[in-house]
């Protein structure tokens, strides 16, 4: 009796759908176990930006594109400047700064979300991160200023002020008393 039973259940297996392994974002070349912030964020970002396989970034990561901006065009690390001093200059915002084109920064972030991703899936150099979190600063204090304060403890200016100081550690005094500045600067 409960053979038949069995038959019928082996045949259905067999004949479900084989579910292929999840693929990774283009971004990600390495095998490196990604937190779940950065995991998260990846997932995300994976129908938003596009890979340019024939060009590598950092650490082998393809170059990213997100609606135009590509990785290569704000890679930190050709600059020859260290990461902060790059940030100030590339991702500087002009005044009135409720003015400043929030979707602009949102793409040169979401280009440097996915690189940092894919640095990290191979278990790469993180001085990315100054820059990542200077552009999370640059569009929360935009966002503020355009009168979209946010109630997220994660997303205000002054938290966002906290991740750049803290991940800036060792950069020139000069540099960080700058983002110190542009903190206060919300108009």
């Amino acid at each position: 009796m409960h053979f038949p039973v069995l038959l019928v259940l082996a045949g259905t297996a067999f004949a479900a759908p084989h579910l292929a392994k999840r693929q990774n974002p283009c971004f990600i070349v390495g095998n490196e176990a990604l937190p779940e912030e950065v995991a998260s964020s990846a997932a995300g970002l994976a129908s938003a930006v596009t890979c340019d396989t024939s060009r590598t970034t950092i650490d082998g990561v393809p170059d990213v594109n997100s609606n135009g901006v590509t990785f290569s065009s704000v890679n930190f690390a050709e600059s020859g400047q260290s990461p902060l001093a790059f940030a100030l200059d590339q991702f500087a915002t002009s005044s009135p700064l409720a003015d400043n084109d929030v979707n602009k920064f949102q793409n040169e972030l979401n280009v440097y979300l996915a690189t940092e991703a894919g640095i990290r899936a191979v278990g790469g150099n993180l001085a990315i991160k100054v820059p990542k979190f200077f552009l999370q600063f640059q569009i929360a204090r935009i966002q503020q200023a355009q009168g979209a304060v946010s109630d997220i403890p994660g997303m205000t200016v002054e938290h966002q002020l906290g991740k750049v100081v803290k991940n800036a550690a060792g950069e020139d005094q000069a540099l960080i008393d700058q983002v110190n500045e542009l903190a206060v600067n919300l108009n």
